[in-house]
């Protein structure tokens, strides 16, 4: 089990540039303790033999062929809309700026 001391948790803390009261020092040491014997008793049971792994099941990404095809009709498109103006979508405006 290994110990981490009050002053080795306030220097981490300055390097990281985060201020932390006496009594946050005092918890986060012994939280920290925690989680560096699980983080070693993790590494005791890694064998060479077991790759790493980032998620339990694999995973893999399904693209389709990029395929370049003809863009949409403009004035198809806006006969659609509620409303245009020059080829662009005319909405009503929500912040009270003068455009």
């Amino acid at each position: 089990m290994s110990t981490l001391s009050r002053d080795e948790v306030a220097r981490v803390a300055a390097l990281a540039r985060i201020d932390l009261r006496p009594e946050e020092l005092d918890r986060l040491a012994g939280e920290l303790v925690v989680i560096v014997d699980a983080i070693a008793e993790v590494s005791a049971v890694a064998t060479p033999d077991v790759p790493a792994t980032s998620h339990p099941l694999p995973l893999s990404n399904v693209f389709r062929d990029d395929v370049p095809v003809a863009p949409l009709d403009i004035d198809a498109v806006m006969a659609s809309a509620p409303a245009s103006e020059d080829g662009r979508f005319l909405v009503p405006q929500i912040l009270g700026e003068d455009s």
